[in-house]
């Protein structure tokens, strides 16, 4: 029984993960005075693109096709070891955060590769960008992070919201900087504005879309997907993590759809606070990111002191 909540999580994060997009697309086209498509598009861009027959360069090698299955399997790992809707899960044993970042930068190794395997400017590009934001962006995360499990003292993220449950909610000024921190790397690590624009295909500033010029068909859905995905994974991070009450901690029926309904409603407010934030903000030069960043760490790195300063010597 546990098992089956535990492979119906992670396809809940599957199938979820093109509403929460399309519910971004949405508040953003209403607070743009645009006329706001339907929540389900990002489904039907999916599946119009899956019917599709690729199309392959002849210049491009095996890793060209290999890798949309890679990236969009390693995706799929790294939401089945973060808890969704319940905690305490089989896959708990191996909910790590190290192992979440392993997986994402494993599917961000063969992206890279996969940019520049077509031999394009635009790939390559995009490839050394992606990997230079990234170079910045992990070491804040963690920073973020195990700025959290000293809190819980374990890296375990199941552990860490039950501790938070048992507790309840306490003033933690660490938790604060955390918090920054991560809604920051969330914010690069997955496109958004003002460090990238998924809706632009403009060459001086496209990042993540210049790797990915080349695919089409269920490769470009896949990728796409992988997407979606992985803006969900950092939203249901800071929600479970920063406002843990709603998550189920037994596996009966009603604490389980009280769970689904709980992070629904965190992560449409996140979705709501991202539209309104990049409404409001422009993006940013290139050459800017890595002050961006830069202040992300420093916020991890505060946010560790001041753990260790006012609450690990109480």
């Amino acid at each position: 029984m546990n098992w089956l909540i535990a492979i119906l999580q992670a396809t809940l994060f599957v199938v979820l993960a093109p509403l929460l997009a399309g519910w971004l697309k949405w508040c953003k086209c209403r607070l743009q005075n645009r006329k706001a498509p339907s929540l389900l598009q990002p489904y039907r861009d999916l599946i119009k693109l899956t019917n599709k027959q690729p199309v392959v360069s002849k210049q491009a090698s095996w890793l060209f096709v290999t890798a949309p299955y890679i990236i969009f399997s390693a995706t799929v790992l790294a939401a089945s070891v973060v808890p969704l809707i319940a905690v305490d899960l089989p896959t708990s044993a191996t909910a790590d955060v190290i192992v979440m970042v392993g997986f994402f930068a494993f599917a961000r190794f063969f992206q890279a590769l996969a940019g520049l395997d077509t031999g394009t400017a635009f790939g390559g590009m995009g490839s050394s960008r992606e990997m230079t934001i990234s170079s910045l962006a992990e070491p804040a995360m963690l920073m973020a992070i195990f700025t959290l499990t000293m809190t819980a003292s374990t890296t375990n993220l199941s552990g860490v919201i039950i501790y938070l449950l048992d507790h309840g909610l306490v003033l933690r000024p660490s938790f604060g900087f955390a918090v920054f921190a991560l809604i920051l790397v969330a914010v690069a690590e997955t496109g958004r504005v003002p460090v990238d624009n998924p809706a632009t295909h403009l060459e001086l500033t496209m990042i993540h879309e210049a790797m990915i010029l080349e695919y089409s068909g269920r490769y470009l859905a896949m990728i796409e997907w992988a997407s979606q995905l992985k803006l969900m994974i950092y939203g249901v991070l800071i929600a479970n993590i920063f406002l843990p009450r709603g998550i189920a901690e037994s596996f009966t029926a009603k604490a389980l759809g009280y769970g689904l309904l709980a992070i629904m409603v965190k992560l449409a407010l996140l979705a709501v606070l991202l539209a309104i934030a990049e409404t409001l903000f422009a993006k940013m030069r290139l050459f800017r990111v890595q002050e961006y960043l830069g202040f992300a760490y420093l916020l991890g790195v505060l946010g560790m002191l001041s753990h260790i300063i006012l609450e690990a010597s109480r």
